[in-house]
């Protein structure tokens, strides 16, 4: 069986010492404007999470953009002519058209190498949605699944990955156009931490408006002891932009709902983070109730 290499992109914003001890996973930067200038986040990049943040809290906001496919083959090419076969898990099409990007790379990567396959896999998850599951594909990697059979287990089970967040501040929605100004303004009156989730289409979704963090993590804790599902895996991840004390509470009152829960706390990078504003809080978990 010819060796195979998971890719993805760094909106999963995985870390060296989340994803140790598994086989290696290399990550597509991308690049992300903020403050009237150009970044790269990822491996090669020149900005990092907190640099990130503190320009947004200084009143900057940011935005995104797809990779080009320029990048995906630079990226991809070295390990094709290793000899080496490549899946690579992708940032969610509900949320961006960077899978096309890598489907025009794809293309001619196959043309120039018929002996080597590669295969895009659509996520349809976010941030450490998407991290969540390149770690498990990473460990299905691991215990010997083949190439073919890797990308069966990933289509099947991204359904069964929830996510769950909470955003402190409108203002970096409303600048993404992903709510009104109305609504903006009457939420920061009111307090209004939005709880998000990422559905089954990838796309992002308001399903509630808790005023205030307490009853936000509440939420959370609410949607993780509905539909957690211990059976398929027991790792959950708390998520955060900027906010390490809110990651904790979240975390705390985990432990105390799920006692056999495997929680590891992560950042969650500008990819995101340009959308959703320092100070979010997200938790990760396989469950039913996506």
């Amino acid at each position: 069986m010819p060796p195979y290499k998971i890719f993805t992109d760094a909106t999963a914003d995985i870390t060296d010492v989340f994803m140790n001890g598994l086989p290696e996973v290399d990550v597509v930067p991308m690049n992300v404007e903020i403050a009237g200038k150009d970044f790269v986040y990822g491996p090669g990049g020149n900005i990092t999470v907190e640099e990130f943040y503190e320009m947004q809290r200084a009143g900057s906001f940011a935005t995104t953009s797809q990779i080009n496919p320029e990048v995906y083959r630079e990226a991809f090419e070295p390990t094709l002519k290793a000899g080496i076969d490549i899946i690579y898990l992708c940032f969610s099409s509900g949320l961006s058209g960077t899978i096309q990007s890598a489907m025009l790379c794809v293309d001619e990567l196959r043309a120039d190498y018929p002996e080597r396959r590669i295969e895009c896999v659509d996520t349809l998850c976010a941030s450490l949605g998407e991290g969540f599951l390149v770690h498990e594909a990473a460990k299905k990697q691991a215990e010997g699944l083949g190439f073919d059979e890797l990308i069966k287990w990933v289509m099947l089970n991204r359904f069964n990955v929830c996510h769950w967040f909470t955003v402190d501040i409108f203002d970096h929605l409303r600048h993404g156009g992903r709510v009104s100004g109305v609504t903006a303004a009457a939420g920061t009156l009111l307090q209004i931490k939005p709880l998000l989730h990422v559905d089954d289409e990838g796309r992002l979704e308001v399903m509630g408006k808790p005023r205030g963090r307490k009853q936000a993590i509440k939420l959370q804790i609410e949607k993780i002891t509905e539909g957690w599902e211990p059976g398929i895996g027991n790792l959950v991840l708390v998520g955060h932009g900027s906010n390490p004390e809110g990651a904790e509470t979240l975390k705390s009152e985990l432990l105390a709902a799920c006692p056999s829960a495997d929680i590891h706390t992560l950042d969650i990078g500008p990819i995101i983070g340009a959308h959703t504003g320092p100070g979010m809080l997200a938790v990760i978990y396989w469950g039913t109730n996506r």
